[in-house]
């Protein structure tokens, strides 16, 4: 068969079935770990960090080795686009020396660009604007918590906080993709951007589901299977946080929100996170919070991710063994 070339940029880069797809291969993962192995050699891939990273750097680290390859890690500093050398340039060495790439960089541009310069696929490991692969571990959790990735489709969510960050930006086009009701609840001034919302409406007509971006997080939470945030001042901004979290106070995610959605809603968190700022301790400690597991998807999902990807290059169907029995 010939293959075809797939990026994961953004989260609408992936139809329904692919993502039902991606997701059932992330559950056969949670089963066995070395289901599919399609970088044995090792053949490398470039795990690169524009910005500091726990979750990410171990997933990916220990995933692309669980597939069977080699991670090559590149820290910003500590390489030539740290200081300077085109995005282009670079891509032209490591897609000839490297099986993938997958980059945690500033700019959504930076990865647009470096998608257009690969030969082998590109990850959006997370940028400004988005963060696919944090959202389909959610959604793998949410798979593993609430009936299975047939199950997603119809299901409501809620993310409240700073809406016009990128987690914000991912739900509203995953949640459209999976067919979901998706609702997003910010302060004015912290809302979504409007393309993003536009791009969502789109998706989610054609998929069944549907969007309300909102002020009221309590009309967010109505009814919702899940209750999602994120901490409210992102990397770098630390020492503004006193100024930048006064709007978000109301949105912070306790016990009285909670109550307000279905009473076996599950609480996620992209983690790191702040207790007694955006989400209480009762809550993220509590019996409806499923962070763990959802930290520990991250590696289930950019496995099936990055499997599924090659399968696309390679034209390899066999390498999305165990998804139909998910």
């Amino acid at each position: 068969m010939t293959g075809q070339l797939r990026h994961m940029l953004r989260d609408d880069d992936i139809s329904h079935d692919e993502q039902k797809t991606i997701l059932k291969l992330g559950l056969a993962f949670q089963k066995n770990r070395f289901l599919a192995r399609p970088f044995e050699g090792p053949q490398g891939v470039s795990i690169i960090f524009d910005k500091p990273s726990t979750r990410t750097r171990a997933s990916f680290s220990t995933g692309v080795a669980e597939l069977g390859g080699y991670p090559l890690v590149i820290d910003k500093n500590g390489s030539q686009l740290g200081r300077g050398e085109p995005v282009a340039d670079t891509t032209r060495v490591l897609t000839r020396m490297t099986s993938a790439l997958v980059w945690r960089t500033f700019g959504q541009d930076r990865v647009e660009e470096m998608a257009r310069y690969a030969t082998v696929p590109v990850v959006n490991a997370l940028t400004d604007d988005f963060h696919p692969c944090q959202v389909l571990a959610d959604f793998l959790t949410l798979a593993q918590h609430k009936g299975g990735v047939d199950a997603l489709e119809g299901m409501t969510i809620a993310y409240v906080g700073d809406a016009a960050n990128n987690m914000s930006h991912s739900y509203l086009l995953a949640g459209a993709v999976a067919g979901m009701h998706v609702r997003v609840a910010g302060p004015q001034g912290f809302l979504p951007r409007p393309d993003i919302v536009a791009d969502a409406e789109r998706i989610a007509a054609e998929n069944g589901g549907s969007i309300l971006v909102t002020t009221d997080p309590y009309e967010a939470v109505k009814d919702a299977d899940c209750i999602f945030t994120d901490t409210w001042v992102s990397m770098g901004e630390e020492a503004q946080y006193e100024l930048r979290s006064k709007p978000f106070w109301k949105y912070q995610v306790n016990d009285e929100l909670m109550a307000a959605a279905k009473p076996d809603a599950l609480f996620q968190h992209c983690l790191p996170a702040y207790r007694g700022k955006e989400v209480t301790a009762s809550v993220i400690d509590g019996p409806q919070s499923v962070v763990w597991d959802e930290a520990e998807n991250r590696l289930h999902a950019q496995k099936a991710l990055l499997t599924w990807l090659i399968a696309q290059q390679r034209g390899d169907m066999s390498l999305l063994a165990g998804v139909d029995a998910q």
